[in-house]
């Protein structure tokens, strides 16, 4: 009964995950696009503090979107927040762990060939795995390497690689794969959490004030805009790695930890690609990610 219970559980929450992952990437993508997309606009619009805007087509109709630099002229009487996307993709998938990983310890967590785990002490571990990971990022990101967009992304790199080989250090290799994305999508809800929403609601508190939003008000924006920028890189490489339990062929691979960080490194550079797009730079270059793929499980194979 209990194994039953389990499996309609995991059923429930892995669509819900679905659901809300979708409805949360599909957000980041339209706003990073939509950020990317937009132009100057006409003189008497800039007279108004808007600082962008862009026309679209769609669904029979023409859209006119504004972005204003910092405040509107009032504050409008509907204000949508994109938030709980990215909350409940997180809870759910805190509970697909628990369910799949956590209730199975033995069966999908522990390789007793790597680290003879009890279920407690790899519970135990995995979570230190993950939020002490997220610990290390958040203090960067607040730091003044945070700043610094070329150290800071460097940083970041050589983070994910040493988790990933970690992962495959601690856990079974299935797992490892989890572990990074669990990682990713921690970072990207704690950028939600600590990062966006308080510059938002530090801007809304300020118009709804009357008052012009100061220095402070503006770095928290610019501080938010970079962490939003920073999710949608994520993006691709954590939709790999949630659907990895698909490709034993490469999270089971002797080099699989490699494996993952070249896979982390083409579909990052895929989404760079398209936000090159979006800026209008019509000369950048798609490479062949599924063939350089391949490659690299070849190179590994025979190495």
């Amino acid at each position: 009964m209990g194994a039953y219970l389990l499996e309609w559980l995991s059923l429930f929450f892995r669509w819900f995950h679905v659901i809300a992952g979708v409805a949360w990437i599909g957000a980041s993508f339209y706003f990073v696009w939509l950020d990317l997309s937009l132009r100057k606009p006409p003189q008497w619009k800039t007279d108004k503090g808007i600082s962008g805007d862009l026309w679209a087509v769609h669904g029979g109709g023409f859209y006119e979107i504004a972005k204003y630099k910092l405040e509107p002229e009032e504050m409008p009487k509907t204000l949508h927040w994109f938030k709980w996307e990215a909350y409940t993709t997180w809870l759910t998938g805190a509970a697909m762990m628990s369910i799949v990983y956590y209730a199975n310890a033995t069966a999908y967590l522990i390789d007793p060939s790597k680290v003879p785990f009890t279920s407690i002490g790899a519970i135990a571990t995995s979570l230190l795995f993950l939020f002490g990971s997220y610990f290390i990022y958040e203090v960067i990101v607040r730091s003044h390497l945070g700043k610094n967009a070329f150290i800071f992304s460097t940083l970041i790199f050589i983070l994910l690689v040493i988790a990933s080989w970690g992962s495959y250090q601690l856990f079974s290799d299935r797992a490892s794969f989890i572990h990074i994305g669990a990682i990713l999508g921690t970072v990207m809800v704690g950028n939600v959490f600590f990062g966006i929403m308080p510059a938002q609601r530090a801007l809304v508190d300020c118009v709804r004030r009357g008052e012009k939003p100061g220095k402070e008000v503006a770095e928290l924006a610019l501080q938010a805009k970079n962490r939003s920028l920073m999710n949608n890189y994520f993006t691709l490489p954590l939709i790999f790695t949630m659907i990895s339990n698909h490709y034993p062929m490469m999270y089971a691979h002797e080099k699989g930890w490699l494996v993952l960080v070249f896979v982390g490194i083409i579909t990052a550079t895929a989404r760079h690609y398209f936000n090159q797009k979006h800026l209008g730079h019509k000369k950048t270059t798609l490479l062949g990610y599924s063939s350089r793929i391949n490659c690299i499980i070849n190179y590994l194979d025979a190495t």
